[in-house]
């Protein structure tokens, strides 16, 4: 089958740097994607945006090139519930790679149990409304108890303004709950302001709420960018997830988000991305948990 990319489309960063920053043995990119490649894993009839293909094969590529030993996997919304690609990748990963899958209320245990043994250990909730269309708060819910069953957890995307009224229902949810880059805080506003904190009381006051520190690209609105060889790359992200690193040190998650979805403004050096690391992690300690010992605990412990 053939696709044709959503107009403006920013295609991945070819020939990214190698780190300056080098990785601790066992680190994990935990927050990947693979889409298609299309003729092989069609895109869903319902997807909001056609991307460019990026296979398993570049993936593992760019992994091997940064420096990190696992990737996490997790479903792109333009495959929808089809969850073949990220599990095909997960199968050809040889146990290097685990799987975050989005599925519907009618999946079967079967199906749960095939997805777990090829790798998957959570399912993802998309509350980022021009991403996805609404899914009845009482279908999630019944879909988080039942792979409660297996040890998964839940992840869930929304974006800052969007906590309040999400708040019952994420404080509710009967697993681990891993929050994709920070809820989106706007770093326009202090780090100090209502907004933030709110973030904070919500990992504060819920110990099952983990955070991913990433996707600093799709936050900055000042800069600089991660190109041309910059080394302090968006900076005005950093007190943000520096903060919840140092706050959170045993609950934190950072994945570099190739191949960097619906990005208008510009496309990262992935090289570069790497390079933010050291900024919000500023210790070997904190590095090696942001990067080696946490995702290990969630994504293999068993």
């Amino acid at each position: 089958m053939q696709f044709e990319k959503t107009p403006g489309w920013l295609d991945w960063y070819s020939g990214p740097a190698k780190p300056a920053f080098q990785l601790p043995a066992g680190a994990v990119d935990a927050h990947c994607h693979v889409f298609g490649p299309g003729a092989e894993f069609p895109y869903a009839p319902e997807r909001k945006y056609t991307p460019c293909d990026a296979s398993k094969h570049q993936l593992f590529a760019l992994r091997d090139h940064l420096g990190f030993e696992k990737n996490v996997i997790v479903q792109a919304t333009c495959h929808g519930a089809d969850n073949r690609a990220m599990v095909d990748a997960l199968i050809a990963s040889n146990g290097k790679a685990r799987g975050v899958a989005t599925v519907k209320r009618s999946v079967t245990d079967e199906e749960i149990q095939a997805m777990h043994d090829a790798g998957v250990r959570g399912v993802r909730f998309n509350f980022v409304k021009r991403l996805v269309d609404f899914t009845p708060k009482d279908e999630l819910m019944e879909i988080a108890g039942r792979i409660a069953k297996w040890g998964w957890h839940v992840v869930i995307y929304f974006e800052a303004v969007d906590l309040p009224e999400l708040w019952d229902f994420f404080t509710a949810l009967p697993t681990t709950v891993v929050v994709d880059h920070m809820g989106r805080p706007d770093v326009s506003l202090p780090v100090d302001g209502p907004q933030f904190a709110l973030f904070e009381k919500f990992m504060r006051e819920h110990s099952n709420v983990w955070s991913k520190v990433s996707c600093p690209e799709r936050l900055s609105v000042s800069g600089p960018k991660a190109l041309n060889g910059e080394q302090h790359a968006y900076r005005d992200v950093i007190p943000f997830a520096k903060r919840i690193v140092e706050q959170f040190p045993d609950r934190v998650l950072w994945g570099t988000d190739w191949p960097h979805p619906n990005l208008k403004d510009h496309m990262p050096d992935d090289g570069l991305l790497v390079d933010f690391i050291p900024h919000i992690a500023t210790t070997p300690e904190l590095q090696r948990k942001l990067l080696v010992d946490n995702p290990n605990r969630l994504y293999w412990k068993d």
